[in-house]
């Protein structure tokens, strides 16, 4: 199984638990478990105000995924005109950012990021330098005057 199967799959395992599917192969499963999440936010929205949350997220992979997350979700991912591009805007309940949408982000962020930093080590260890380490930090005294 390759690196990208193996992110797949654990993003479906993430997937299959925050929607509470208890067959995570069958789409029908899935789609229903999504409908649900989506009821469930409904039911939230109907007993507190949804709120104006300011995201920042910061590189195109993370944000990327949350708008998608998001748009899963029928939210509205959104950016006022001079807004950076890490910003993402959306109105939503308090309730559902705590319980799903944040936590479930979360989850499939830091796969994927662990993902991305695998693959570009890899690449670059072996197409540039096999070291792939960080730069050395010198310390250096201030002089005083």
């Amino acid at each position: 199984m390759t690196s990208e199967e193996e992110l797949r799959l654990k993003l479906r395992k993430i997937e299959a638990l925050f929607e509470g599917a208890g067959t995570i192969g069958e789409k029908h499963a899935a789609r229903a478990a999504r409908e649900r999440i989506k009821a469930r936010l409904s039911e939230i929205a109907e007993k507190e105000p949804s709120l104006e949350y300011t995201f920042t997220l910061g590189d195109q992979w993370s944000r990327q995924l949350f708008v998608a997350l998001c748009r899963r979700y029928d939210l509205n991912p959104y950016r006022y005109a001079r807004q950076r591009y890490t910003t993402v805007m959306v109105k939503v309940p308090e309730a559902f950012v705590d319980d799903v949408l944040w936590p479930h982000y979360q989850a499939l962020n830091k796969e994927l990021v662990a993902y991305l930093e695998q693959a570009t080590a890899k690449i670059i260890s072996e197409e540039i330098h096999r070291d792939t380490t960080e730069a050395q930090e010198i310390v250096q005294l201030l002089e005083a005057g």
